[in-house]
């Protein structure tokens, strides 16, 4: 297994895996799959180019298999700041500390840019194997976000934690 930051070069393979996360999960993300369907790979191109985001890749015998991305806030007031989103590892790939190691190398990305002292992350509150992660490397709960998702007529609440560096 090898983590990479992803670029413009992975845009149709990070779309592929993106695609398939929001269908197989969509309580775990505010994107929606009828949303990023409609995108197209300049538009994905793009966001895997875009300065001051760090999206990581997994790859097992060259097969992108999990995604992680680290968005360091911009504005003067929140500079110290910075969130994970769009974590996923492809269901036939979870429980080798692949979610693991992703999650390392964004928290190890954070600690190398000047002034970042925090690390937030939303997780629906149902994901138990997800939150036991990031309570292993650290993250702890500081609120609930009820009825933060709401996938056709259901809700789903979102914790939302922070990691101090």
């Amino acid at each position: 297994m090898d983590i990479r930051l992803l670029s413009e070069k992975h845009a149709a393979v990070y779309k592929s895996l993106r695609l398939k996360a929001l269908q197989e999960h969509p309580e775990a993300f505010s994107s929606s799959y009828e949303e990023e369907i409609t995108h197209s790979i300049a538009t994905v191109e793009k966001r895997l180019s875009v300065e001051n985001s760090f999206t990581f890749g997994a790859f097992v015998d060259e097969k992108l298999v999990a995604v992680a991305t680290l968005l360091p806030e911009t504005k003067n007031k929140l500079k110290h700041r910075a969130n994970i989103v769009a974590v996923y590892v492809s269901t036939s790939y979870r429980k080798a500390g692949i979610g693991k190691k992703l999650v390392e190398a964004a928290i190890n990305k954070s600690k190398s840019i000047e002034g970042i002292e925090q690390l937030y992350l939303t997780v629906s509150s149902s994901n138990i194997g997800a939150k036991n992660l990031y309570q292993l490397l650290g993250f702890k709960t500081f609120g609930i976000d009820q009825k933060a998702l709401k996938v056709k007529e259901t809700y789903y609440d979102e914790e939302l934690m922070v990691l101090y560096l």
